[in-house]
């Protein structure tokens, strides 16, 4: 029997329980403890029975031949997944590469377009005169290459580029697409023309609008857009001349 003193130093939940409750408590802890280390070795069973199959199996080989069809070396026809996912990425490939090619151009690559050509043709150096024209002109269809190719041989505009050293710079100010008409789009900028006369420079600025109708054709490496420019047409809305004599020199601000 336990003195007044003894039982004074006993915390005080336990003077309140009985034996066969922490008897209860030891048992609930060795049974989860039980469980999770039976849990954790079943984990890790799982693990080393799945890197010894991953281990031993064969290692896949897949051959190309010349046509660029892949198949699996040793497989058996239908059997093998790693060969029905090859077949199938295959075929993914070559659907894709042929709905991308045959998709429809979207408005943006239409607006690009037109800039391209527009930028190309309209702006140039007696330099790179020869170098913009071709970029332009490859953009044209078949029968507006040929009639813009004659108008520029007839007017000689490649010699009076060179001869007068004319500099052209063309500025876009906005690109709005039609709406009664597909692919149409009409362009409003700003061309600078600079040129050498009697030995004075002479500065032309030309507010003008474009119209430019598109046409669709098949994509390619070489017109990624699918795009062609099939009329193309200018309009001079406003346009001044400066002579270069009345022109402010920076070092006189």
């Amino acid at each position: 029997m336990k003195t007044k003193t003894e039982l004074r130093n006993v915390p005080e939940i336990a003077s309140y329980t009985k034996y066969y409750e922490h008897d209860g408590m030891l048992r609930a802890y060795a049974n989860r403890a039980m469980f999770l280390a039976i849990l954790f070795g079943a984990i890790a069973c799982g693990s080393l029975g799945f890197a010894i199959y991953v281990r031993i199996q064969p290692p896949t080989v897949i051959r190309v031949d010349k046509n660029g069809e892949a198949t699996v070396v040793g497989a058996r026809s239908g059997a093998d997944p790693t060969s029905k996912l090859a077949m199938m990425l295959t075929a993914e490939g070559a659907i894709g590469d042929s709905a991308s090619s045959s998709a429809a151009p979207t408005d943006l690559e239409g607006k690009a377009a037109v800039r391209r050509f527009l930028v190309h043709y309209l702006s140039y150096t007696p330099d790179f005169v020869t170098r913009n024209l071709a970029e332009s002109l490859n953009m044209m269809t078949s029968n507006l290459r040929r009639l813009t190719m004659d108008k520029l041989r007839d007017d000689d505009t490649l010699g009076k580029i060179k001869e007068d050293q004319i500099i052209s710079d063309f500025r876009i100010r906005s690109i709005e697409r039609a709406k009664d008409a597909p692919w149409t789009y009409v362009v409003f900028g700003v061309k600078e023309v600079h040129k050498i006369k009697n030995g004075t420079e002479v500065t032309d600025r030309i507010v003008g609008r474009y119209n430019m109708r598109l046409v669709e054709e098949r994509r390619t490496e070489f017109n990624p857009s699918g795009l062609l420019v099939a009329e193309y047409s200018e309009q001079q809305m406003v346009g001044e001349r400066d002579n270069g004599l009345l022109q402010q020199s920076e070092l006189d601000k």
